[in-house]
């Protein structure tokens, strides 16, 4: 019986095991240091903030792996032979496979400051992870203030675990802008208020430079690059992650960032396979980047890849980008491609929305010219991802989806809706572009 050996029990191990069982007989072994079961990695933030315990993180019943014939081996994989065809692991031991998927996720980045080893620093990304917090910062008497370095969305996650818990935060941004390499300027001025909002200490454009131990190997205070020093207890690194590939590098296998993959998720290895946030397509999707370390893309993958090793080859194909989120108390989607100004196109445009008092506001991207819809994102209004989904596949153009905006909205009858006034707007910054644009050509066709 042909072996299928899985290293990680994330959402994109794990999709492949269920998607490979419904498919076949295989047999199916996933290997993990991390938890003795898969759970939701999303929710780690609501079990430090009382909102749920662990065990509610974990999708299914603990019966459930034995049932469908899934073998799961906790251990932690230092090496691959691919031409012994075994993966070594920290024990000594050895597990030979037939074909074998590489699905270890990622890790927090460092970038080498002094004291970034030191107990109390820490990133948000694995149970680990959140078990040093529940150590680190379990109330505001055992840690007077934590410092939270990188400006991204693990970053302010932690920022309101931190929160709930009233402990004082000191946020540090290197840009100039809360997030502004993602999202426009609008959207991110209001993040950045929100964040000064819920009692964070937001320091923009202010770089980590040191943090300083105590005489017991702790974390007592960091120092800026603005000359400045604040004491604090816990450092939380999150400043984006990279692809937990480390213990491949000898391993014959070609390596990127991170595992170097086809469209069919295969590598240059026969039978070995790499999916979710540890996979970097050779080359990019269209405007995807070649690493996505996004849980539904892992999912997909791992749906794709069960019918490759099950005799029905698939390609990888995640169709058009969306993401979801939360800042604090904002609930942000994005559909389609919305850049920031430091990022964006010659041909895209935008039209943006803010409510006057509320939170509440969307940024619409179209093609100049022929003012083909490109994307949205939406921040307090939730909107039905199947209908933008539609919307971007027909090409529809922005006066549509302005049009018919009221469809997409997914908020319930007795919130508030916003889409009158967004249409007003929108009409108005129509209107003014098309009367500059033809006060623009009566002065080419005086000069002419």
């Amino acid at each position: 019986m042909e072996h299928i050996v899985i290293i990680g029990n994330g959402i994109s191990g794990v999709t492949a095991a269920r998607h490979i069982r419904k498919l076949s007989d295989k047999k199916i072994t996933i290997v993990s240091a991390e938890t003795d079961y898969f759970f939701s990695r999303t929710a780690l933030m609501y079990v430090y903030m009382g909102h749920m315990k662990f065990e509610h993180t974990q999708p299914y019943e603990n019966w459930f792996w034995k049932k469908n014939r899934i073998e799961l081996l906790k251990g932690f994989v230092t090496a691959v032979d691919h031409e012994k065809k075994t993966l070594i692991l920290a024990e000594g031991k050895e597990l030979a496979y037939d074909k074998l998927i590489i699905a270890t996720g990622s890790k927090p980045n460092k970038f080498g400051w002094p004291g970034q080893d030191l107990k109390g620093v820490q990133g948000l990304y694995s149970k680990q992870d959140l078990d040093k917090i529940e150590a680190n910062a379990p109330n505001k008497e055992a840690c007077n203030r934590a410092v939270i370095v990188g400006g991204g969305l693990i970053g302010i996650e932690l920022a309101e675990m931190l929160r709930s818990r009233k402990i004082p935060v000191t946020f540090l941004v290197r840009e100039n802008s809360f997030w502004n390499g993602v999202l426009p300027s609008g959207e991110s001025e209001m993040i950045n208020e929100h964040i000064l909002e819920h009692h964070i200490d937001l320091k923009l454009e202010t770089n980590l430079v040191e943090i300083i131990a105590d005489e017991n190997g702790r974390a007592k205070a960091i120092t800026t690059d603005k000359g400045e020093t604040i004491e604090c207890n816990v450092v939380g690194l999150t400043a984006g992650v990279t692809p937990n590939i480390d213990f491949l590098k000898d391993s014959g296998i070609e390596l990127g960032r991170g595992v170097k993959v086809n469209r069919f998720l295969e590598t240059n290895i026969k039978d070995i396979y790499a999916i979710g946030d540890c996979a970097e397509q050779h080359e990019a999707i269209g405007n995807r980047r070649p690493i996505e370390a996004v849980w539904y893309t892992g999912r997909m993958m791992g749906e794709a890849l069960a019918q490759t090793i099950c005799g029905k080859p698939r390609q990888y194909s995640p169709g058009h980008w969306f993401n979801s989120a939360k800042f604090l108390d904002i609930e942000y989607q994005t559909y389609g491609w919305v850049f920031s100004e430091r990022s964006k196109q010659e041909h895209e445009s935008h039209f943006h929305w803010r409510h006057a008092s509320e939170k509440i506001c969307i940024t619409a991207s179209y093609h100049k010219d022929s003012k083909k819809f490109l994307g949205i994102n939406t921040f307090g209004i939730r909107m039905r991802h199947e209908i933008f989904d539609r919307w971007l596949t027909e090409e529809r153009d922005i006066d549509h989806v302005m049009q018919y905006l009221k469809d997409a909205n997914f908020d319930p009858e007795f919130y508030s809706h916003y889409e009158e006034e967004i249409i007003s707007k929108y009409n108005s910054v129509m209107q003014t572009n098309l009367s500059v644009q033809k006060k623009s050509w009566k002065r080419i066709f005086s000069k002419a």
